[in-house]
């Protein structure tokens, strides 16, 4: 069955509630239907465009430079192929940065590193996604989303291989950089990829590969360190193995970027606009209003005796696209307008930036408050990797349940709880109630994939997705930079607990706002 199908089988409930909610009317099919009183057949082709795949309706005359391919993945190889080839990318999204964390102490001594440089390694990774994620629009656009997330995980597996052994701090933070880059354009096209390949189980498979990326840190967090020691004790060699699993990965997202770029259309890459996107063609051009891609009706011509109500100003027969289960981009969607305008994004962005700056500081700093508190150092760092292996059937549970919903706030709010009471136990008995602690921690941690699958459900079309992830990510990974290092800051100047605790609690009810804001049942591109 093709993915055509699919779409058309099944579609996501709050997805139907918002198109019903802001008024758009049936795709064109079902629109000629009520007026001929004959039933149109589906759409069986895709007219792929710059990467972004839109269903042409049968008989619908193609724009210029477009032509039309079956959905990818067209078979179930290939579904199956995406599959392994998302959880594979997922398990890579994270060993580069825990890996080091279990061994930064001998990387420092190895090294000659100071600790302001040591400091520095630690905010990298926000600062790493927030820059080169800003890049990841425009790689898609010019090369294929599966073609930039191979290169992508090629990136991460040279960092990882080359930082060890690069002859000194520089070369090392250099090396981390590259691996960190990879990591960053992954993250952007991972959650665009899904909604584009399975549009009508956003939910789902987003679940499946926020699961794999949480399994992937904690397998490195608690293995990094009893294999170093199995394999001689050299940090180098600890850091190392993990190439292995990004060289695992590489080979099916090869098959995958290939099948995908002999599908894409040879079509020139118009200008970008500031914010990375693309600007459509022109009213009949390969992107629709907003940069979004034409849905069947955008592209067919009504004829005259069927098509009065939209020459009346009427309700126009436009629909969703079934190989991207998007809908059309709709009167409010203005062309070039920027990301910037849509208060959903912001709200997106401030959530996403402040449940990272929690689960940075809770990775962070959480087993040294254990430490503090008189409790040892192996069971603290037992502490943390139960709070991050809460992730794992949280996140494939979590974005399934959010996909359900119209509104996701209920789920923020009941996260953000779970935080602030286990943010209450640090504060009044650390040493008492750790296992509890480290347990509602976890949970509030996972407002991490209920955060990417917001940002698949907020907009209507694969370009809307990029956008929207793109800027999301990026600015949240730019506000969440100063949490850890101020919690260091605090903790260091009062040598206690008590004003991180309540830092950390402050920000955790700015993320609840934010979120319950994000989780509305809005549409980015009907605020632009």
């Amino acid at each position: 069955m093709t993915e055509d199908h699919l779409a058309e089988a099944g579609r996501t409930p709050a997805r139907d509630r918002s198109t019903a909610e802001h008024g758009r009317t049936p795709a064109a099919g079902d629109s000629a239907a009520r007026h001929t009183g004959t039933v149109a057949p589906p759409a069986p082709a895709v007219r792929e465009s710059a990467g972004e795949g839109a269903t042409a309706g049968e008989g619908a005359p193609a724009a210029a430079g477009e032509r039309t391919t079956r959905a990818l993945p067209g078979s179930p190889w290939q579904r199956r192929l995406l599959v392994a080839g998302l959880v594979l990318a997922a398990l890579n999204l994270r060993p580069a940065i825990t890996s080091l964390g279990a061994l930064l102490e001998e990387v420092r001594d190895g090294l000659g590193m100071s600790g302001t440089v040591a400091g520095m390694l630690t905010s990298m990774p926000a600062l790493c996604f927030a820059i080169f994620g800003l890049t990841a629009p425009r790689l898609a656009r010019k090369w294929g989303q599966e073609a930039v997330v191979c290169a992508g995980l090629v990136a991460i597996g040279l960092g990882v291989l080359v930082r060890p052994f690069a002859g000194g701090t520089v070369g090392f933070l250099l090396a981390s950089a590259l691996a960190l880059a990879g990591i960053a354009v992954s993250n952007i096209l991972l959650p665009v990829i899904v909604k584009r390949r399975f549009p009508d189980r956003v939910g789902p498979m987003t679940g499946v590969y926020t699961m794999a990326l949480a399994l992937g840190t904690s397998i490195a967090a608690a293995s990094t360190v009893p294999l170093t020691d199995a394999l001689g004790g050299d940090w180098r060699t600890g850091l190392v193995l993990w190439t292995v699993v990004a060289a695992v990965a590489v080979l099916p997202w090869v098959v995958i970027a290939r099948s995908s770029r002999a599908a894409r259309p040879a079509v020139p890459a118009g200008p970008a606009d500031a914010d990375g996107s693309a600007p459509p063609a022109g009213p009949a051009g390969p992107a629709g209003p907003g940069g979004s891609v034409e849905s069947p009706a955008e592209a067919a011509s009504v004829p005259a005796a069927q098509g009065q109500s939209a020459a009346q100003g009427g309700p126009a027969a436009r629909g969703r696209s079934a190989a991207d289960g998007d809908a059309d981009a709709g009167p409010q969607a203005t062309p070039g307008r920027r990301i910037t305008r849509s208060p959903t994004a912001w709200a997106l962005a401030v959530f996403f930036g402040l449940q990272a700056t929690g689960a940075y500081i809770t990775m962070g700093w959480m087993p040294q408050m254990f430490r503090d508190a008189g409790v040892s150092a192996s069971t603290a760092g037992v502490l943390l990797a139960v709070t991050m292996a809460l992730g794992v059937p949280l996140s494939f549970v979590l974005p399934r349940l959010a996909a359900r919903l119209p509104h996701q706030g209920g789920l923020v709010v009941a996260l953000g709880a779970c935080g602030l009471v286990g943010y209450a136990g640090l504060w009044s008995a650390p040493a008492g109630g750790a296992w509890a602690w480290a347990v509602l921690l976890g949970l509030s941690n996972c407002a991490f994939p209920l955060a990417l699958t917001m940002i698949g459900m907020r907009a209507r079309s694969s370009s809307g997705v990029v956008r929207l992830s793109a800027f999301a990510q990026s600015t949240g990974y730019l506000i969440s930079i100063p949490g850890p290092l101020l919690v260091g800051a605090l903790y260091q100047h009062t040598d206690g607990w008590d004003l991180p605790i309540a830092l950390m609690g402050g920000l955790l009810v700015l993320q609840i706002g934010a979120g319950v804001l994000a989780g509305r049942d809005r549409i980015v591109e009907n605020e632009l």
